[in-house]
């Protein structure tokens, strides 16, 4: 169920829970043990999952931290506006070949998170092999 926030953003606490709950999963990690590990009280994930409380904008830069996620995964299915400083799409647009970007905007759409970080070692194993065949270092 979607809710309101204060801002007038949509929270849907489920979409946030399941989101959270992949990625402990993914880490294989207990809601304690992934909690302390976020830099939270041991009972934070278990609230913002099973009890759907909607975590401070403070916590989700924590989880998102833990979790290797870009914070505004976290954020923005939490209900908050995604913040500038964590926006990938204000990096400077000369900073990536077209063909890398359209790879990496292909690569941040595959969930769950487990299933991307295999994809993209695969994908570094790859540009490996290719830089060595090359000679490349």
């Amino acid at each position: 169920m979607t809710h309101p926030t204060k801002s007038g953003k949509p929270n849907d606490h489920a979409a946030l829970a399941e989101y959270l709950d992949g990625l402990r999963q993914d880490h294989n990690e207990s809601f304690r043990k992934a909690s302390l590990r976020s830099g939270l009280d041991h009972g934070a994930l278990l609230r913002y999952i099973k009890k759907r409380q909607r975590p401070t904008r403070e916590s989700c830069i924590a989880m998102a931290d833990h979790f290797g996620v870009n914070p505004n995964e976290i954020l923005t299915r939490a209900g908050y506006d995604p913040l500038h400083f964590f926006d990938r799409s204000l990096v400077d647009p000369q900073a990536l070949a077209p063909e890398v970007e359209e790879i990496a905007t292909y690569l941040n759409r595959l969930s769950p998170l487990a299933r991307r970080r295999e994809v993209c070692q695969a994908v570094r194993a790859l540009v490996d092999a290719a830089a060595r065949t090359a000679g490349e270092p």
